[in-house]
């Protein structure tokens, strides 16, 4: 589920904290980032906001930082369904640049890939910045696969689709009705069984152009031996 969060200093202008403040309330504990980007950024969701708000009350009312500290120990800050959402993912996140890296292609074409549907990040930062979980090092690989084995575009967005709704599914298992989720299950064997047939195209194809390429290596060997045969038999002939 894509959620909006903000890096750290978007979050400190959001708040209108110091960030000499933020950083004494994280060392106490009574506040946290909610996870960190591949570059060790730290981002914050909308319920840390509630939570600064939270801490500030506190302080209005007169209380120290340690004695907030121990009402945050003893009873915690308010929940929020967002904040519940957020800690069930990942609290370690991949920027464009990261995740381009870990999968070997270029940051514009996942930047395309996003533009046509056939990934949408976790997150998106209040600047713009795209996040991204572990999840998608391995969805991107399968994407750069399914365009060797040449699929279009949108047969690789209808995958993709399928792979995340799969995880949605797993993670959200009661949020699906039974008949939702059963034809949605149903649809993804489908997809399956026309992913093994054509993998089993591409084996038998593979196999071929192994054999092939086995067999015209040594051939090429051989006549490169024959040609430099030939040359050493020409420069003995003219000594």
């Amino acid at each position: 589920m894509k959620s909006h969060v903000y890096v750290r200093k978007e979050f400190i202008v959001k708040v209108g904290v110091a960030e000499k403040d933020l950083k004494k309330w994280e060392d106490l504990k009574l506040i946290k980032p909610v996870g960190f980007t591949d570059e060790d950024v730290p981002f914050y969701a909308e319920h840390s906001i509630q939570e600064v708000n939270h801490i500030r009350k506190l302080v209005d009312l007169g209380y120290d930082l340690e004695e907030i500290q121990k009402i945050i120990k003893r009873v915690g800050l308010p929940k929020t369904e967002t904040e519940k959402i957020v800690h069930k993912q990942s609290d370690q996140y991949l920027t464009v640049g990261g995740l381009a890296e870990k999968v070997g292609v270029s940051a514009r074409t996942l930047k395309h890939w996003e533009d046509v549907g056939i990934i949408v990040p976790d997150m998106r930062t209040e600047g713009g910045f795209r996040l991204y979980s572990e999840a998608y090092v391995y969805l991107c690989k399968l994407i750069r696969d399914l365009q060797l084995f040449g699929y279009s575009l949108d047969e690789i967005k209808m995958v993709s689709a399928y792979f995340r709704d799969f995880l949605n599914m797993q993670d959200n298992f009661d949020d699906y009705k039974q008949k939702e989720m059963a034809m949605k299950l149903d649809e993804m064997l489908v997809a399956i069984a026309k992913l093994f047939e054509k993998t089993n195209q591409l084996k038998e194809g593979i196999a071929r152009w192994e054999d092939l390429l086995k067999k015209k290596k040594k051939e090429i060997q051989n006549l490169k031996n024959r040609n430099a045969k030939r040359n050493e038999t020409q420069n003995r002939s003219k000594s």
